[in-house]
């Protein structure tokens, strides 16, 4: 389990998910998008909670590693998501140049 720490609140979440959480702030920040990611962690007292992450240009978070035996929270499809997220935004489609189906889409009343 890792302590995520974001607008002066800490967290526990577990190992992968806290990596891939700042993996994927990197990310969003470097091509100057923004999201929100609903984490599943323990909060201070100890209690599960599910903490909405809002990532962008200025998100500041840090991870450090925890000596817990507690459980890690399931992660798993937050996870899955900003993987999804990371290698759409890393890796953007190739462009390609317009066909003749591409044409028959475009609304010529409109060019005059």
């Amino acid at each position: 389990m890792k302590q995520v720490t974001y607008a002066q609140k800490s967290l526990l979440v577990g190992d992968e998910a806290a990596d891939v959480l700042l993996e994927y702030a990197a990310v969003v920040a470097r091509t100057g998008e923004a999201d929100t990611v609903n984490v599943m962690a323990l909060g201070a007292e100890g209690n599960d909670v599910v903490a909405t992450v809002l990532l962008g240009t200025g998100t500041v978070l840090m991870a450090e590693t925890t000596n817990t035996t507690v459980a890690e929270p399931d992660n798993t499809a937050i996870v899955a998501y900003m993987r999804e997220r990371i290698a759409a935004l890393s890796t953007p489609p190739p462009a390609r140049p317009y066909g003749d189906d591409d044409l028959d889409r475009i609304d010529r009343s409109a060019l005059g």
